[in-house]
């Protein structure tokens, strides 16, 4: 109540934000008549203004007003559309770097030119990141003529693109592209051995288009880029033939909620029985007791045509947020081969992880990220604490006609779909033109068969139809137009009432610069005009939604679609107890009341109980759903942290910065590290292993010394191994010459890459585990990052040791002069990335850390021998060897 009167009183927090914001709308429109009294010519120079004033020191907010008052001049000559002062308050919002909430039908794709305008001035590149390759390309096509005609370049990145097409893409000032080709052009740059291979430069400023399905749904699931591993896909059929035989809730557990599988002790007999097996749990066949669990989940949880398709003889997954198909896509943790025994197609060896990253450490690797959507504001908290984005929402430009019906609830699924087809069969035969959503592929085909037996004709639009997606959805508001559509499939497209003139004139003629197609496109618009008028008096669209969303947004994402810019239109939400939602939460408590009260099966119930039910239904799903990205993302920063390293220390090499100091670093302390070992500073004589020692420095370097006489002196011993190393490393560097250095970026190479990727598929096994650390009252995320934190030390070690090994090893032999030759034999072998498998992982597949910095061990202090320095040049004492560092002390 108190915060009733005080939202009256002073307005709420997006109110006095917009009050905040008006006076540089003002500033904009006071541009307006200077701008449209200038020639097209003087226009366009205002672009080389900007960028010399920015160079001379202005910022882009210094010269905001101006130059989003050009965009919109330049706008209005070129593509004919006007930014509205709120498509301005949302310019402004997105160049802050936060998140616009738009309403469908508000012109995001327009508002986006102003920021991306304004800060491609800076010739730092601007990308914009939508959720598929036709939106891509039309907005930059569409787009791309304005920024063209102000003198700035545009690119797109699809699928299919080669690394030079790429490459030149990226250095455009302004590049469309989905959110995953850019992750993976990342992971990719971060596999190649020259530097100029890179595609991609400074992340320097994104606007997400839909950031909500970006940044929130699909960061569920991690982009891993992996290889074949030698495992054989036997044990997959083999399990998949005794799945059959085991019974749920007798054999087995499963949990819809959280997708999980356990056996009873009954299944464990079962399996052991089936199997020939004497103990299930023996660590000999704890890969088996895998494969079982994943199998169960593929029989029981994983279903054909709702989460994935058979395509040309191979599974491909369908995104559960989109409806589309994501061909290419692999599960991962062998749930993608259960599924491909299961559907008896050929079953592809399992993959070891070379990369991998997600959603959330990728964006936040730009300097400014903005984001725009229509359905933001109830994920708030998650972009501020997660991305650091603050959610402005942004004001219709006419007030929200639509009209929202209460849900009513059916008994049974069959009464439910009949009860749509009828009301269909009603609005459609006055001419109101319907779009229904539904939330999978084989809900759509159910409905379809559903309006066929009632001869209602029909557009289905799901991953099957992909294809024609856009042109399905442009049309979804002409006269009579009834369009089933699974999920937000056709996000992006428009929905115009009376049809979209300009998709029906490209049907009719191709090129758009013929005389031909401008008749055309003018008898479509009359055509268009005189449905528009009929469709408004019919109501306008008419949105049904067959089945509730686990998430709120994704319901408000489907009623958005109707009441566009002031247009007339109607939602309701057709619901029975056995739809998913329903039956997981609450719906067994909802059918016994139904059935107390003999509310026959064709009798709808609309009565607030089950509304709050279903909205508490929804909260906890989505509260599930939050704490796996949380989950995901508090165990992936520490990996972040470790690719980082990795990745830095990577293109330091590749840049050829201090190659030699890191090798020689790398040398003082595999030198020190063999010393304390075998020779410990403050240890006593007789714990010395001498012998160890010698077998070290020859294994490790080649060098033999005879360390007999001087075994009594500790500091002798040092000096001795120090001599005989650099000894032997000069020797070495001369006899390569000048193709030493371009041996040890080689060898540096060759050694991170071979080692990162072992320790990936070690951090893969320990993930798979961790959790039943919480059995012992363990928190698995802490003894997540300290397990990392040592594997990561370990891999450290590794590749200094396994690096001075090669170096002092490794020896050129010039065969018929040609030296070349040899050299390039001892390059890397690179990994044909085109090969390579480009997947999300599941949703139980995963981890991550979230600190790099342990606790020093209580053994370590003053007494623990620093680390020895072969560096020729001035170093600080905390790197000198042993003996140095002794005489300092004497003088």
């Amino acid at each position: 109540m108190v915060n009733e009167v005080l939202r009256k009183i002073f307005g709420t927090k997006h109110d006095r934000e917009m009050k905040r914001i008006r006076p540089t709308v003002d500033k904009i429109n006071s541009y307006e008549p200077q701008m449209q009294a200038l020639t097209d010519e003087q226009l366009k120079a205002k672009t080389p203004e900007f960028q010399q004033r920015l160079k001379n020191g202005e910022t882009v907010n210094d010269i905001l007003p101006e130059a989003f008052a050009v965009c919109r001049e330049a706008s209005k000559r070129v593509l004919g559309m006007r930014h509205y002062d709120v498509q301005m308050i949302g310019g402004i919002v997105l160049n802050r770097g936060a998140i616009s909430e738009m309403r469908t039908g508000e012109g995001k794709t327009l508002v986006a030119t102003l920021p991306v305008y304004l800060n491609a001035l800076t010739g730092r590149g601007v990308h914009v990141v939508t959720v598929n390759d036709y939106l891509a390309r039309r907005d930059a096509e569409w787009m791309g003529r304005l920024y063209g005609w102000l003198g700035l370049t545009t690119g797109i990145i699809a699928h299919g693109l080669s690394d030079q097409q790429r490459k030149q893409m990226y250095r455009c000032d302004i590049t469309y592209c989905t959110n995953n080709e850019l992750g993976f052009d990342y992971l990719r740059d971060n596999m190649k051995f020259e530097l100029e291979d890179y595609v991609q430069r400074e992340l320097h400023y994104a606007i997400v288009d839909e950031c909500d399905s970006i940044l929130i749904d699909e960061a569920r699931t991690p982009l891993i880029i992996s290889g074949p591993a030698e495992a054989s896909t036997d044990k997959y059929v083999m399990v998949n033939k005794i799945i059959p035989n085991l019974k749920r809730d007798v054999h087995f557990n499963m949990e819809e909620k959280s997708k999980t599988a356990s056996l009873t002790d009954e299944g464990n007999a079962k399996v052991e029985e089936l199997l020939g097996l004497e103990n299930l749990y023996d660590p000999r066949n704890i890969d088996i007791l895998h494969h079982v669990y994943q199998a169960l989940k593929a029989h029981h949880l994983y279903r054909l045509d709702v989460e994935y398709m058979i395509k040309d003889g191979e599974i491909v997954i369908v995104d559960e947020f989109t409806g589309r198909l994501m061909p290419g896509r692999r599960w991962s943790d062998g749930l993608h081969q259960a599924i491909e025994a299961k559907e008896g197609v050929e079953v592809k060896n399992e993959n070891q992880t070379l990369a991998t990253i997600t959603f959330q450490n990728y964006f936040r690797m730009y300097s400014k990220i903005a984001g725009m959507t229509g359905t933001a504001d109830t994920e708030a908290t998650e972009f501020k604490k997660i991305y650091n984005l603050d959610v402005s929402v942004i004001p219709t430009n006419k007030p929200i006609l639509r009209q929202d019906q209460e849900d009513v609830v059916y008994k049974s699924e069959v009464a439910k779909f009949k009860a749509i087809a009828a009301d269909i069969k009603e609005r459609s035969a006055k001419g109101q033109p319907i779009l229904v959503g539904t939330v999978s592929i084989e809900k759509s085909e159910a409905l379809s068969m559903a309006l066929k037996r009632e001869g209602i004709r029909h557009d289905v639009l799901n991953a099957k139809a992909h294809e024609r997606e856009a042109e399905i959805v442009a049309q979804a508001g002409r006269k009579n137009a009834v369009t089933i559509a699974t999920n937000m499939a056709g996000r992006g497209t428009d929905i115009v009432l009376g049809g979209n003139a300009e998709v029906m004139a490209k049907k009719t003629v191709e090129d758009e610069t013929t005389p031909e197609f401008q008749e055309a496109l003018a008898k479509f618009k009359r055509q268009c005009e005189d449905e528009k008028r009929e469709v408004v008096e019919a109501g306008g669209l008419y949105i049904i939604g067959t089945e509730r969303h686990e998430s709120r947004r994704i319901d408000n994402q489907l009623r958005g679609r109707s009441g566009r810019q002031g247009d007339p239109g109607e939602s309701r939400f057709y619901l029975s107890l056995e739809d998913t939602l329903m039956r997981i939460f609450n719906g067994e408590r909802i059918q016994k009341i139904m059935s107390m009260l003999n509310i026959p099966e064709d009798e709808p119930i609309t009565a607030k109980m089950v509304t709050n039910a279903i909205e508490g239904a929804q909260r906890k799903v989505e509260g599930h759903q939050f704490d796996i990205r949380k989950h995901l993302i508090d165990y992936d920063d520490v990996m972040n942290k470790q690719r980082t390293v990795i990745y830095r220390m990577r293109r330091q090499v590749l840049e050829g910065n201090d190659v030699e100091r890191t090798f020689l670093d790398f040398l003082g302390d595999v030198t020190s590290g063999l010393l304390d070992t075998n020779v410990p500073e403050m240890g006593k004589k007789e714990d010395w292993n001498i012998e160890g020692l010698n077998t070290a420095l020859t294994q490790q370097f080649g060098v033999r010394l005879d360390l007999g006489s001087i075994s009594n002196n500790s500091e002798a011993i040092t000096e001795a191994v120090s001599k005989a190393i650099k000894e032997t490393y000069e020797r070495q560097k001369a006899s390569m010459g000048p193709f030493f250095p371009q041996v040890q970026k080689m060898v540096l190479l060759q050694s991170i890459d071979h080692h990162w990727k072992e320790h990936l598929q070690i951090i893969d096994k320990l993930k798979e585990g961790i959790n039943l650390r919480g059995y012992a009252s363990k928190d698995p995320l802490i003894e997540y990052k300290k397990e990392a934190f040592n594997a990561f030390e370990t891999l450290n070690n590794v590749i200094k040791g396994d690096v001075i090994e090669k170096i002092f090893k490794v020896q050129l032999v010039a065969q018929e002069g040609n030296a070349e030759e040899v050299l390039e034999s001892l390059r890397p072998e690179e990994q044909d990335l085109s090969d390579l498998d480009y997947q999300s992982a599941s949703d139980s597949d995963i981890g991550g850390m979230t600190d790099l910095q342990p606790q020093q061990p209580a053994s370590a202090g003053p007494q623990e021998r620093q680390k020895m320095s072969f560096n020729r040049q001035p170093v600080d004492e905390s790197r000198m060897n042993r003996a140095d560092r002794r005489k300092q002390k004497k003088r």
